[in-house]
């Protein structure tokens, strides 16, 4: 037990808690103050613009996409009625929903583009996707993504994997960890963990679902969670305070 929080009477405990309260709501002011004064880029905006520039520069063509699908758009990724992501999905009305992944857009562009563009295709998007999570300190229910993906890579997909996450964590600054996992959606994954909090998950094709996409080419993507990456660098430790929010400015708690 902390010695610090040992009381030798209830009036010395309340009084010690007055004065942590007091400390904390004064170094929150003071963050709040310090927006205005010195006004930064929101954390997910910043990182946005970082991986965008850094992507582009490797020859990655950015695209943005709606954020509402089809209902078979889930359907071609295996996401049916049976499988339990369909009850984590926002729908609106029976057959459309807020993309709980942006990979069923980059799926139908991948095809098409690929007529016209030569091989390797590179796609990158950066976007908001909805899911009903659980509570906790590393969910949201609404949270933007990076996914990228190299359709008919010209070297071996896992290792051109392993570089495009590569770009993207020594973009943002920090080291990581590779591990194996498997996925409900795509069977095998590697997985990018930063302090055993999982940040991006990948994998590499072709997969049982790219045929209804009419996808016949090996591929190599990635998915980051753009929250989880600046929770790891702003070293905070509820990621609200990160993400979309009427509450938290810059990590500063606007409602108290």
């Amino acid at each position: 037990m902390d010695p610090s929080l040992a009381f030798s009477s209830e009036a010395e405990r309340e009084s010690a808690f007055q004065r942590i309260s007091a400390d904390l709501q004064g170094a929150n002011l003071a963050k709040i103050r310090r927006c205005a004064e010195a006004p930064e880029r929101h954390p997910i905006g910043s990182l946005e613009n970082t991986l965008a520039c850094a992507l582009a520069a490797k020859g990655f063509i950015e695209v943005k996409t709606p954020m509402m699908i089809p209902a078979d758009g889930l359907v071609k990724m295996g996401i049916d009625e049976s499988h339990p992501l369909w009850n984590q999905v926002f729908w609106v009305g029976p057959k459309k929903a807020l993309r709980p992944m942006l990979a069923p857009n980059l799926y139908f562009l991948m095809r098409h583009l690929r007529r016209s563009v030569p091989a390797p295709l590179l796609l990158f998007e950066i976007g908001p996707c909805f899911r009903k999570e659980s509570r906790g300190s590393n969910h949201l229910e609404e949270f933007t993504m990076l996914n990228l993906v190299e359709l008919a890579p010209q070297a071996d997909a896992t290792e051109r994997l392993k570089e495009h996450i590569a770009t993207v964590m020594n973009a943002v600054g920090l080291p990581y960890e590779l591990v194996v996992e498997g996925s409900e959606v795509y069977g095998t994954t590697i997985d990018v963990e930063v302090d055993g909090v999982e940040l991006a998950s990948g994998a590499v094709g072709p997969l049982p679902m790219d045929k209804p996409h009419g996808i016949t080419e090996p591929w190599a993507g990635v998915g980051f969670g753009l929250e989880r990456i600046a929770l790891m660098r702003t070293k905070e430790q509820n990621i609200k305070k990160v993400g979309r929010s009427l509450v938290y400015v810059n990590g500063a708690r606007i409602d108290i």
